[in-house]
């Protein structure tokens, strides 16, 4: 069953989380087995970015989706993971070419240095006139070395925009999809998401960076395999069983971390609707209906001519909504 583990190292300024996906992580698999299933190095990336986008969803608690999106100009053309506030999960990619067993990132997405990893935030009621927080980095680091694993991106990510040190191990296979998240918690003020204030004295700064690396240091000796195969406890008491470690109630279950698709009729209505009712015509035309797929779960809608006929006559009989819509 997949869980989520959050602790604390007491009276140093570093936090942590542990995630496992396996339940979760192979229904959002077997629903793409009818599709013909995933190369080997597609699965780890697609598992990785799973376990990462959950990590990062627990971390800031925000009250919508959080979509961790990379796209380039590799045989990977796109992938994704998105996850709910109540830790709800879906992953999908697309994959248009060869990809060789153990193709690292830069091969599979960043062939000319044109990947971008972007992480969206989609507030689940929105404002009026409200769009998505979202921002985007390339797949390369400061010196325009290419990066080989998402884990090296998403630090990346976390240093340059929330200014955040953060340690990251992932692994997955057709099992389990897994992550470790180290991270200093910022000062109070301290230049964040949070908004911009005093800076620490300078020994108090060190002490703290001393405290981080030390533990991001332990963080990082844990193996791919310990990641994949040990229990939480013992991955753990492994890493850290000279630190003060205050663990929280793990999220487990209906609690936790499980696979759950948004898709909806409806929501294919409405995008039937921002087609167009020509080129919903069109395609019927030529067609005779309407089939549209999700590609996270693999569910099929069906639209025939009398459905889509439907569709334009409600959306023609809604009256306008004051102030805009959501």
């Amino acid at each position: 069953m997949s869980e989520l583990h959050k602790f604390l190292f007491e009276g140093l300024p570093v936090r942590g989380m542990l995630v496992r996906l396996t339940d979760s992580w192979q229904e959002i698999l077997r629903r793409r087995q009818q599709a013909g299933g995933y190369p080997e190095a597609v699965t780890e990336l697609l598992g990785e970015m799973a376990a990462a986008a959950t990590l990062m969803q627990a971390n800031i608690k925000f009250n919508g989706a959080l979509i961790l999106q990379i796209q380039g100009d590799g045989p990977v053309k796109l992938a994704v993971a998105e996850v709910q506030p109540d830790l709800a999960l879906r992953a999908t990619a697309t994959v248009t070419g060869e990809v060789a067993a153990e193709a690292p990132l830069s091969h599979m997405v960043n062939v000319n240095n044109l990947g971008r990893c972007a992480i969206t935030l989609d507030p689940k009621d929105r404002l009026p006139g409200q769009q998505p927080y979202q921002g985007v980095v390339p797949l390369f680091g400061d010196r325009h070395e290419k990066l080989e694993k998402l884990s090296e991106v998403i630090e990346h990510y976390m240093l340059q925009s929330e200014q955040l040190d953060t340690r990251l191990v992932l692994a997955a296979n057709d099992q389990v999809a897994a992550g470790l998240l180290i991270q200093r918690l910022p000062l109070q003020g301290e230049s964040n998401l949070a908004g911009a204030g005093a800076v620490a004295r300078d020994e108090d700064q060190i002490g703290r960076n001393e405290d981080y690396n030390r533990i991001a240091i332990l963080a990082a000796s844990l193996k791919r395999e310990e990641l994949l195969t040990l229990d939480a406890d013992t991955i753990l008491h492994r890493l850290f069983w000279e630190e003060d470690v205050r663990r929280f109630e793990p999220q487990i279950g209906a609690e936790g971390p499980r696979f759950a698709c948004t898709c909806s009729r409806e929501r294919v209505a409405g995008m039937l609707k921002s087609l167009g009712r020509e080129e919903v015509e069109s395609i019927i035309a030529e067609q005779g209906q309407v089939e549209v797929g999700c590609d996270f779960c693999g569910a099929q809608y069906h639209f025939d001519p009398v459905d889509a006929a439907q569709v334009f006559l409600q959306a023609a009989a809604q009256p306008p909504v004051a102030g805009g819509t959501h």
